[in-house]
């Protein structure tokens, strides 16, 4: 299932995943996350696990909660949530990226196979989530 996100005034600013994340809270819990592409704004940089050294980089279920309860303005990137279990190389799969990529527009089209969740932050403007699991 995929949902496209944009003009609306129920976010202070699109991709906030303050907002997005909320009705699967709990579900966080049972998730890593392959993030890639990113952009941001916020004045919290140095208090979160971003690590902008490298092109995508893993987090977990807490560190995806510190960034989920932090002012973060998504300019550009892609969220990717696996299941804690789900074994994943990066360096052996196409990273996700969001600029320039045509194909996130389509509708079940995920980036990673074994994704249970995708979110991607288009120039500020379009918030995409994809979902696999028709509870989430």
């Amino acid at each position: 299932m995929n949902w496209i996100i944009r003009n609306t005034r129920k976010l202070k600013f699109h991709t906030n995943l303050k907002v997005l994340l909320e009705p699967i809270q709990d579900e966080i819990s049972n998730l890593k996350w392959l993030i890639s592409d990113l952009e941001l704004n916020t004045d919290q940089l140095k208090y979160l696990p971003i690590n902008h050294d490298k092109d995508w980089f893993l987090i977990s279920a807490e560190e995806m909660n510190v960034l989920r309860k932090t002012e973060i303005q998504i300019i550009w990137g892609v969220f990717v949530g696996l299941l804690k279990t789900q074994e994943i190389e990066p360096s052996q799969i196409d990273l996700p990226f969001a600029d320039g990529n045509g194909q996130i527009w389509k509708n079940g089209n995920l980036q990673v196979e074994q994704a249970k969740i995708e979110i991607i932050a288009w120039d500020s403007s379009y918030t995409i989530i994809k979902f696999t699991d028709p509870s989430m």
